[in-house]
């Protein structure tokens, strides 16, 4: 799940967020955007929970950052057709064109904006894109796309080391999702090895003293079970820049963690001494 609020109205004294939030794919592509110059902004949002969240924290960041919102058009999940949404983004004359929505609506999407050529008159930026949605669409259909995302497979030898393993085993490269759920086991389980015990709460005790240090982040799990961790804004290259396969990102910011998330002076989890 990406809502915050798992670590906000909704936080346990036994639960961990690891990967990302809407907060911080919100934060990630709205403030690096808007910075850029990319201060008019439009959003197709799929129409439920999630899609919800992703545009209404984009909206507040864009906003905070002085950027603009010239309008919205929700598509039910598992949409098939977008030309009637597309085309209201590209009346809107807006700089962006923000995706709110995730997997099979995501690539439809995506390859719909490419296909009526909104992509030479808009940036895109897809809110929660994964590196399989990219493989799958082809970089014909995808250059250019901006995305927010917590690790990228060839951002360092760490990761590389740890990608070449997973190619080896699956003939396909890690998303930052497979990561962080190699990442999370292994933090888990060093906790539960450090302290000999399965017990909920010495386990919590020590990753939240100890946090995680790995390929995956460098990262510490505060009071309210967020885990506070780097992230990148990425830009999906062209067919001339790749030089590898799966070679499809380049980083065009780095957001510390202790900004990307939320603060601790926002939390509504009561966990967190005030």
């Amino acid at each position: 799940s990406g809502t915050a609020q798992l670590t906000n109205e909704q936080c346990t004294p036994y639960t961990v967020h690891y990967a990302y939030d809407t907060v911080a794919l919100a934060k990630v592509a709205g403030n690096a955007l808007v910075k850029a110059g990319n201060k008019n902004w439009y959003f197709l949002t799929a129409d439920y929970a999630f899609g919800a969240s992703l545009e209404a924290d984009a909206t507040t960041v864009v906003k905070a950052n002085g950027g603009a919102v010239s309008g919205s058009v929700k598509h039910p999940l598992n949409a098939s057709d977008f030309s009637s949404f597309l085309l209201q983004a590209q009346g809107s004359k807006a700089q962006i064109l923000a995706l709110a929505n995730a997997g099979g609506d995501f690539t439809n999407a995506m390859k719909a904006a490419k296909e009526f050529g909104i992509t030479k008159t808009m940036k895109v930026a897809g809110l929660l894109v994964f590196i399989n949605d990219v493989h799958s669409l082809g970089l014909a259909n995808t250059e250019g796309l901006q995305l927010a995302d917590s690790w990228y497979w060839n951002q360092d030898d760490a990761s590389r080391k740890f990608a070449k393993r997973f190619f080896d085993k699956y003939k396909r490269m890690p998303s930052s999702l497979q990561a962080a759920d190699y990442s999370a086991t292994l933090t888990y389980l060093n906790a539960v090895k450090t302290v000999g015990s399965t017990d909920a709460d010495k386990v919590m005790a020590e990753m939240k003293k100890t946090g995680a240090n790995d390929f995956y982040s460098k990262g510490k799990i505060r009071a309210d079970g967020r885990m506070i961790h780097d992230m990148y804004l990425f830009q999906v290259k062209g067919a001339k820049e790749s030089t590898t396969p799966w070679d499809y990102y380049k980083q065009i910011a780095k957001v510390p963690g202790d900004q990307a998330f939320t603060t601790l002076a926002e939390s509504k989890c009561s966990l967190v001494k005030k």
